[in-house]
């Protein structure tokens, strides 16, 4: 069976081809090419500053942290999803220069059958926690509520999603203008930076429903059925090896198959405050690898540059595992999957080392992955890859 037709009999799409077809031609805000919508400053008319609201989700990945809990009755896996659902919108703000005061908002929906009291308190205890550790590196982040529902009817275990906003000088913007003559220097999703509790593998927010599916037993179909679409046929559910608590070990980690993929979504935010107060105005493009993964980037590009990725960090285990489990071709593992690097820099090549220099003051590992060309015959990206040469 292709990975494209198990992708769409789990319900699922990494290029969301059927959600930016609803939206096309839309507004598109202020900068077309920003990687957030810029709005205009609403809030107090000012013209010289602009508005930013953002919304998004841990997705499926509440479904993994179930099965988990279920499992193993460790709580600790709800704090992860509270990071997964806030990072996936404020490291993608920090993309366009909103890197502070931001003002955060939560809607989570249970099934109260299933999901008990003490989720949603972990849950609700850890966006404090992790707006209280992001204020320690100058990100000011001020909790606006939010909306927690009993909403069984209609939620199958729990959803978990926040709304952020920012207000920022129009002059503190980054537009992606990624120009022929840049380089790319990628930061790791993986590893364990400064601010980091435990090694994380670089999972991010992104392609669970792949993970989970194909790398877990089918024991668990029969054993935790709230946690997939019964609408699913079974061939597609739960067709791994493995079991959350199996033990992996590399290098000098050793953890368990669950807590790897469930690795919270890493933030690039102490990174970014400093970065963007060094290095603004040498930054042609920034990048957030989440839907889409390495083809990303194909959304923010004219049609007359060629993106080439030729030096990409070394492959996490967490992906080696995915794709034996799973067979899924390398070209399109790189489709779902951020394979390494989340973050993107766009500069020029004396600024880069700069940019390498502050990541790794955090821990974070970071190169030059790849560099931008013209291109006559419209955009286009390469990625030269241990595993092959592939075209989008």
């Amino acid at each position: 069976m292709s990975n494209k037709l198990k992708y769409d009999l789990r319900g699922v799409s990494a290029s969301k081809d059927e959600v930016h077809a609803a939206i096309k031609g839309l507004d598109k805000g202020l900068y077309e090419k920003a990687f957030c919508k810029i709005l205009p400053d609403f809030a107090a008319g000012d013209a010289d500053y602009c508005n930013i609201m953002h919304a998004d989700t841990a997705g499926t990945k509440t479904s993994l942290a179930y099965l988990y809990w279920k499992e193993t009755g460790n709580l600790d896996v709800w704090k992860g999803i509270a990071q997964d659902a806030i990072m996936m919108n404020l490291d993608d703000m920090a993309c366009v220069g909103c890197v502070d005061n931001i003002m955060l908002s939560s809607t989570i929906g249970r099934n109260k059958n299933l999901i008990t009291g003490d989720v949603i308190k972990t849950i609700i205890h850890a966006t404090n926690e992790i707006v209280t550790e992001l204020a320690k590196y100058g990100v000011q982040i001020h909790l606006a509520g939010g909306e927690t529902a009993d909403v069984g009817d209609i939620v199958r275990t729990i959803d978990v999603g926040y709304t952020a906003f920012g207000r920022i000088k129009r002059s503190d913007l980054v537009i992606n203008d990624i120009q022929a003559g840049d380089v790319i220097v990628g930061l790791a999703s993986y590893g364990q930076s400064t601010y980091e509790k435990a090694y994380n593998g670089g999972m991010g927010s992104n392609g669970l429903t792949s993970a989970r599916h194909d790398v877990l037993s089918h024991d668990y179909a029969s054993q935790y059925p709230d946690s997939y679409d019964k609408n699913t046929p079974e061939s597609v559910i739960y067709v791994g090896s493995k079991k959350v608590t199996d033990a992996i070990a590399f290098d000098d980690i050793t953890t368990d198959v669950g807590r790897l993929i469930l690795s919270p979504t890493r933030t690039y935010l102490p990174v970014l405050k400093v970065m963007l107060s060094e290095l603004k105005n040498q930054i042609n493009g920034l990048i957030h690898c989440t839907g889409g993964a390495q083809t990303k980037v194909m959304k923010f590009v004219d049609d007359n540059v060629h993106i080439i990725k030729d030096n990409l960090l070394p492959t996490p285990p967490l992906f080696e595992l995915i794709q034996k489990e799973s067979g899924t071709e390398w070209r399109e593992m790189y489709q779902v999957f951020n394979m390494g690097h989340r973050l993107e820099v766009y500069l020029k090549p004396e600024n880069a080392q700069k940019v390498i220099d502050i990541a790794k003051a955090f821990n974070i590992d970071a190169q030059v992955i790849g560099k931008v060309e013209s291109s006559d015959n419209g955009k286009k990206l390469t990625i030269d890859s241990p595993y092959g040469v592939f075209e989008y």
